[in-house]
């Protein structure tokens, strides 16, 4: 999944963002709908009452639902995982929960809850209003995310970016979202148990002959029934109903509702990576409503997820050369060895013997080239995680698996104790209902070649396959598709893309920019986002200037 700038990863394993392919893109068809009385009101929710004065035009039937009023509360109740439990009992953090329609095209129908984590501003006689967040994913926890930049932290003792968010903070009530069927929102998206989980990451997926690809489509196939058995069975909501309502477009609506429950007659937002789709799919909504937003790591529009997937495989193997010549020349004791020419031979000569040999660890679990390469890929999302990297493939090199799995339990959600958040289960249901997906079994094997070829340091050697991604097998059709967007009354806006961005290609930023004519902050460098997540004060100078006073550079910036 794509994730957003977080810390170096530990060796407790906390969740942190996501690899594989980024979804994409809006657009519009018709979605499944269910009748039935509303579930009850979940609790952190007061009854409706009148639309805030200012909330501007609600759409019809939707009364009640941008009339109600939050009640906010301690948010202990919310943690889902170790890392939001010893965030959560923080004083000065209060939490809520939103009700919004299942179905926007049955307003009357059955409901469904987003979870929202709020610090308000600290000097209230100058306060803007709310800055709403969302740090990626699909399936990244925006509460959690938000807690982990304003829980704990002291002047003293604070890195950049808190010290940035804390800024902001004394002007702006930060909001942070956890998207329908994320993290503490109901229902959750739900498939497997912890257990299941440890099983299917550790899967290698093989193509050598046509039993290797039989079995793995029969694992994905296992895993979307496992998803319909168990999401909103608790909720008493039908599953595929819920699935054909996840995806960006009616996460946009759900921030509309947001946006005027908290008082605020125009919306302030900022977004990373798959956030930044979040962001224009509001833009392309409700573009009158907009007060700013800032889009970092851009998802762009009109990109299919075939086109991104292939792009993001570039841009990891990019990123791999790029910490081969760091490696080489910064880290003693190279597992790479110190001409990175020769850097992906030794690699694969790492790794590819787990396809036939996993590694034993302590506890009974294996590192696999599956979880390997999950590990490595992570390591390569942040500069900040190279130090950890090289360790990890050094260890490796000595026959010890357990930094390379800790990587890889941090990308997959894996905490300590073994539980894991639903951020991969997540990014899958909403995935694939934002864009289209290959069904016919030769242009899967063609593409999965091409994937293969883009990032030989990930791939297994096999021959290419009819291996099928899990939205060729989901339940209910895409609702958003790849396209142009045509904006009209949208105020300037702010992108940030990263020269060296592997998760999310830097044209991407480019090309949102031209089409919503937005100011485009060029940064030099890679790493996936910069703003808030680097200490890089040229890129937060220009960022805060924005969100605070919509003030913009004159001509293109670049920051390095």
């Amino acid at each position: 999944m794509v994730g957003t700038a977080t810390t170096p990863p530990t060796t407790t394993g906390s969740a942190a963002g996501q690899i594989t392919e980024p979804s994409v893109l809006p657009g519009g068809s018709g979605t499944a709908t269910t009748s039935g009385a509303p579930v009850p009101t979940p609790a952190g929710t007061t009854s409706t009452g009148p639309v805030p004065t200012g909330a501007g035009a609600v759409p019809a039937g939707l009364q009640k639902f941008y009339g109600q009023t939050l009640a906010w509360g301690p948010c202990a109740s919310y943690a889902t995982d170790a890392a939001a439990t010893s965030l959560y009992g923080d004083p000065n953090i209060q939490c809520a929960r939103l009700t919004v329609p299942l179905a926007y095209s049955n307003p009357t129908g059955q409901t469904v809850s987003m979870g929202v984590l709020r610090k308000v501003a600290t000097d209230r006689s100058a306060r803007i209003g709310s800055l709403v967040t969302d740090p990626g994913g699909p399936g990244s926890s925006g509460m959690e995310w938000l807690a982990s930049y304003v829980v704990g932290d002291t002047a003293a003792d604070a890195g950049a970016a808190q010290k940035t968010v804390a800024g902001l903070n004394q002007k702006f009530d930060l909001v942070g979202i956890d998207p329908r069927g994320i993290g503490s929102s109901l229902p959750a998206v739900q498939c497997q148990t912890d257990a299941e989980k440890d099983k299917t990451f550790a899967t290698d997926t093989r193509s050598r002959n046509q039993a290797d690809v039989d079995a793995a489509n029969a694992l994905t196939k296992q895993i979307v029934s496992e998803c319909l058995a168990n999401t909103g069975k608790a909720q008493g909501i039908d599953s595929k109903t819920f699935f054909a309502n996840i995806g960006t477009r009616d996460v946009a609506q759900d921030l509309d509702v947001l946006r005027a429950v908290l008082g605020d007659s125009k919306l302030s937002y900022l977004g990373f990576s798959y956030g930044t789709q979040i962001g224009w799919e509001y833009a392309e909504q409700f573009p009158k409503n907009v007060r700013a937003i800032l889009f970092d790591g851009v998802e762009a529009p009109n990109v299919d997820p075939a086109s991104s997937a292939l792009g993001q495989q570039k841009g990891f193997e990019t990123a791999f050369q790029n910490f081969a010549a760091y490696c080489a020349t910064s880290s003693p004791g190279c597992a790479l060895g110190t001409d990175p020419s020769k850097a992906l031979a030794i690699f694969q000569g790492l790794v590819r013997p787990l396809l036939d040999k996993p590694l034993a660890l302590a506890g009974g679990r294996t590192l696999t080239f599956a979880s390997a390469i999950t590990g490595v890929t992570w390591g390569l999302y942040f500069t900040q995680f190279q130090t950890a990297l090289a360790q990890g493939l050094l260890a490796l090199k000595a026959g010890d698996g357990r930094i390379l799995m800790q990587l890889a339990d941090s990308y997959n959600g894996r905490d300590a104790q073994g539980h894991y958040s639903n951020e991969q289960e997540a990014f899958n249901a909403v995935r694939c209902v934002d864009g289209p997906r290959k069904t016919d079994p030769a242009e899967v094997t063609k593409f999965n070649a091409a994937v293969a070829a883009a990032g030989p340091f990930g791939a297994t050697g096999d021959p290419a396959g009819a291996i099928f991604d899990i939205c060729a097998l989901w339940p209910v059709p895409p609702t958003t598709l790849p396209h142009t967007l045509h904006i009209s009354g949208l105020p300037k806006t702010l992108v940030v893309s990263t020269t060296g961005d592997p998760a999310t290609p830097y044209q991407d930023g480019v090309d949102l920019a031209q089409q919503i004519n937005a100011t485009l902050l060029t940064v030099k460098g890679v790493r996936h986002t910069s703003y808030l997540s680097n200490g890089l004060s040229c890129v937060d100078d220009i960022g805060n200037a924005y969100l605070e006073s919509l003030t913009l550079p004159t001509a293109a910036p670049t920051c390095s």
